[in-house]
């Protein structure tokens, strides 16, 4: 049985290129951000690599995306369900910010606190342990079972909400999560275990 999921940040947006704040809010992508999902869906192409079924967000950056990956793969229609659990992290009154200006305007440390911390929410937004709490029920309920069930899924989402299923998947502990940091529009391979565990990990880099 091929227990296959593929997770994939979306292409790089248009407020990722002017170094803003972005989290519930819905900007498109860049050309480069076409391209990147695009090339990721080629990439899983040359592998072989093709699905029963897709998630992604509420968000229009990551649908795209999805569609992207899809009609590379030659599966344009895939059924494919959206949910707002698989939202990036809302990073509240922050939104819309440059992040540089921000800094100046809290404080550098502040500011790192907010964005690294796993716990400390920004103002009127969410803490990364608030996006696993909200992510990581969806995965368990919706996501998962379907991948023990021999089920090939791509989930394309979010820097933090993906960091959410990875702490889980690769059992990472609140510290070492904030380190990881993930490309845009990179797919993640993990072929699981019958125990849920992972049997092996591929990152398909550029």
């Amino acid at each position: 049985m091929d227990r296959l999921l593929v997770l994939c940040r979306h292409g790089q947006s248009e407020w990722n290129l002017k170094n803003l704040f972005t989290g519930w809010k819905d900007p498109d992508l860049t050309p480069l951000g076409v391209e990147e999902a695009k090339a990721g869906g080629r990439r899983l192409k040359a592998k072989g690599i093709g699905f029963d079924i897709a998630f992604t967000s509420d968000l229009n950056r990551a649908q795209k995306t999805c569609q992207l990956i899809l009609d590379e793969i030659d599966q344009p229609a895939l059924q494919t369900i959206r949910d707002v659990a698989l939202n990036e992290r809302d990073y509240g009154d922050l939104s819309g910010l440059n992040k540089a200006e921000t800094a100046a305007k809290y404080g550098e440390e502040q500011v790192h606190i907010w964005r690294r911390s796993y716990d400390v929410p920004p103002p009127g937004g969410e803490s990364l342990k608030d996006t696993v709490a909200r992510a990581l029920p969806y995965f368990v309920t919706d996501i998962l079972p379907r991948v023990m069930a021999g089920q090939r899924v791509l989930v394309a989402a979010h820097g933090n909400s993906l960091r959410a299923l990875i702490m889980v998947l690769d059992r990472l502990n609140p510290e070492s999560i904030m380190k990881v940091e993930l490309n845009t529009g990179e797919p993640i391979i993990y072929r699981l275990n019958a125990d849920t565990s992972v049997a092996s990990k591929d990152i398909l880099k550029g």
